[in-house]
């Protein structure tokens, strides 16, 4: 039963790590779930301070991940029109030229978000950017958990591995 909750464990980890470029996949929440997985079997047990704390951290990233594209947005004087153009502008860059897309889309949108709400063109244009800095920013914290949570992961399947390897040596 080990072997499969390491396998799963594994392949969450993975997808949360890619979770954290596309908007559609919750990285961290999965990243988190490959941790907990990894908790239930004999080859590793985190403490409740652990598991409490990358709960926190996973939760604030979510949300925070959300906030700082209309954040960035307003911070470089864009409304809630560019916001919301920023956000359209995510799931666009899904479907359209992807990766690529869904770093281009998100300040596009802004711009044209400003531009319906009669901005000129170098307002928008810089309300844009501070779209694109905030999904920017989501992206690198969201990362930042989730290669946290990883290490401590391949680390304990490492040793583990290491040890039944030696076993068998």
């Amino acid at each position: 039963m080990d072997y499969i909750l390491i396998i799963a464990g594994t392949i969450s980890i993975l997808a949360g790590v890619i979770g954290c470029f596309l908007p559609v996949i919750p990285g961290p929440p999965i990243s988190y779930v490959g941790i907990l997985l990894l908790h239930f079997t004999d080859v590793s047990h985190f403490s409740v301070e652990f598991l409490v704390f990358f709960a926190v951290a996973v939760v604030i990233v979510q949300i925070l991940d959300y906030y700082l594209p209309i954040l960035g947005t307003k911070k470089f004087g864009g409304g809630s029109r560019g916001a919301w153009g920023s956000a359209i502008g995510v799931v666009v860059g899904l479907f359209i030229i992807p990766p690529w897309g869904i770093i281009i889309f998100p300040f596009v949108g802004a711009v044209v978000g400003e531009l319906t709400d009669g901005k000129e063109f170098n307002a928008a244009v810089k309300s844009g950017f501070g779209a694109f800095i905030g999904f920017v920013g989501g992206i690198l914290f969201k990362l930042a958990v989730s290669l946290a949570i990883a290490f401590f992961f391949f680390k304990d399947v490492g040793y583990f591995l290491w040890q039944m390897i030696k076993s068998i040596v």
